[in-house]
């Protein structure tokens, strides 16, 4: 599988980014069952997990990794056409799921007040969270030329042999050039297999982009895997206008890559490859089919996309010594599925994105991309950035050392202080520092980069 790769290496702003964690992961031996098991229909955000289940990272910098193509957001500003535009902010929204794949560890809750800032070349990011029950995280990015921000608040909840992640929340990217914003919301995430077997992770649901200036709506349904597993990962969708007229397919994996095709080109594939739309069903069989849009211009019906199935011919993208070869028969929740199949590219597409390899020793470093290794490493001057920021949390620090005893111990130390805080402090009366609430959206009030002297919170670390 190929991958892209951004034209030069980016920089955090005061040094080189590192490639590598300072120690491996350690090894996990204790069952997630064993703490799970009295969770079923809970919201996991209110359990404390040990914290072997952790990732030496903070939800804050998690959420940073929405960040880590935004160099696909120059193809926005180039694009003349609000047609590609759209489509290019999709690129942008598929490419932050991406570091999911196989990211089965928790990050670190953060503490009401913590915050987190990313300078790179082009832009820069702050992040705060800025409530405790429910845990909100909000955020904002600027640049010369775009603003995002956002916010989420993740509910866990446990259902049998699977852990749903529903991330609430808004995404809103204004393009200052043509003064264009886009809206769209997070997608849905089930984590699989926590009953023995290896889990593995799907996105599923349908994520709509919005232009309010243009009009247009780009809605990408993320499809499950299904009873044979044969559209993991598979992504598709149509742009349309306010007419709901259809300019462009666009189709993918969330895993791998996104592109995209003219309509004319989308209808000649579906005419020459009718008898292909699902391995094992019948062309005819719409009976399983998931009232989404239909695939012909103009027809008023419903029918699951289905242009894209996985032939058997095509190559696997997923590294043979991963493991993520399980069974597929139908039902099993145990095992990860096998990816034996690729997308096929409809002639005359354009790719809109693909995926960064990840590193040789991803797998040691609790399958980090090179963006995730680099976003708690110690800075040259930690004294510049703010006493609240997440790389000044010392049991991340520890448990990125390898120090999962001390690690624990400081993660005991800073969940208590929090307690004693919000016991003498009403959470209603407590207001963040760095984003205003305006009506249900976070908006930052610009004055992270402004504030030289910076406050600390004393319940923090």
């Amino acid at each position: 599988m190929s991958a892209s790769l951004p034209e030069k290496e980016e920089e955090e702003a005061n040094g080189p980014l590192r490639t590598k964690l300072p120690a491996k992961a350690s090894k996990n031996d204790c069952g997630i069952w064993s703490v799970l098991k009295n969770c079923v229909g809970k919201d996991l955000s209110k359990v404390t997990m040990p914290i072997q289940f952790n990732e030496p990272i903070s939800f804050l910098q998690r959420a940073a990794e929405h960040m880590e193509y935004a160099d696909l957001l120059g193809n926005v500003e180039l694009a003349q056409n609000p047609v590609d535009r759209i489509q290019h902010v999709a690129a942008f929204a598929v490419s932050a799921l991406a570091s999911n794949w196989n990211r089965l560890g928790k990050p670190f809750n953060p503490v009401i007040g913590e915050t987190y800032e990313l300078r790179r070349n082009d832009y820069k990011l702050i992040c705060e969270q800025v409530s405790h029950h429910p845990p909100v995280s909000a955020f904002q990015a600027d640049s010369p030329s775009f603003d995002f921000h956002g916010w989420v608040y993740p509910k866990l909840k446990l259902w049998g042999k699977s852990v749903e992640i529903h991330p609430k929340g808004v995404m809103k990217l204004h393009m200052k050039k043509f003064n264009e914003s886009y809206t769209w919301k997070n997608i849905n995430c089930t984590v699989h297999g926590i009953i023995g077997g290896k889990m593995w992770i799907e996105h599923h649901g349908t994520m709509e982009l919005h232009c309010v200036q243009t009009g247009l709506t780009l809605s990408l349904h993320f499809k499950p895997a299904g009873w044979f597993n044969k559209e993991l990962h598979v992504v598709e969708g149509f742009v349309t206008d306010s007419k709901k007229t259809k300019h462009r397919y666009v189709y993918g994996k969330w895993t791998e890559t996104l592109r995209s095709c003219d309509m004319e080109a989308y209808e000649d594939y579906m005419k020459a490859n009718a008898h292909k739309l699902r391995l094992g069903e019948p062309a005819s069989d719409t009976s399983k089919r998931s009232p989404i849009m239909s695939p012909i211009p103009g027809k008023k019906i419903f029918a699951k996309f289905n242009s894209l199935s996985l032939g058997k011919s095509f190559s696997t993208s997923v590294d043979p010594n991963s493991g993520q070869d399980g069974d597929l028969s139908p039902g099993n929740d145990e095992e990860p599925p096998k990816l034996d199949g690729e997308i096929p590219e409809i002639p005359n597409s354009v790719t809109l994105w693909e995926v960064r390899a990840r590193p040789d020793y991803s797998a040691e470093f609790y399958h980090f991309t090179l963006f995730a290794m680099s976003l708690n490493q110690v800075l040259p001057d930690m004294s510049s950035i703010c006493p609240t920021d997440s790389r000044l949390r010392p049991d991340i620090r520890k448990m990125e050392e390898g120090d999962l005893d001390k690690a624990a111990e400081e993660k005991g130390i800073i969940e208590e202080k929090q307690r004693k805080f919000l016991k003498t402090n009403n959470q209603a009366d407590y207001k963040p520092v760095w984003f205003d609430k305006v009506g249900d959206d976070w908006i930052c009030n610009g004055k992270y980069w402004i504030d030289s002297n910076k406050p600390h919170i004393a319940h923090l670390f």
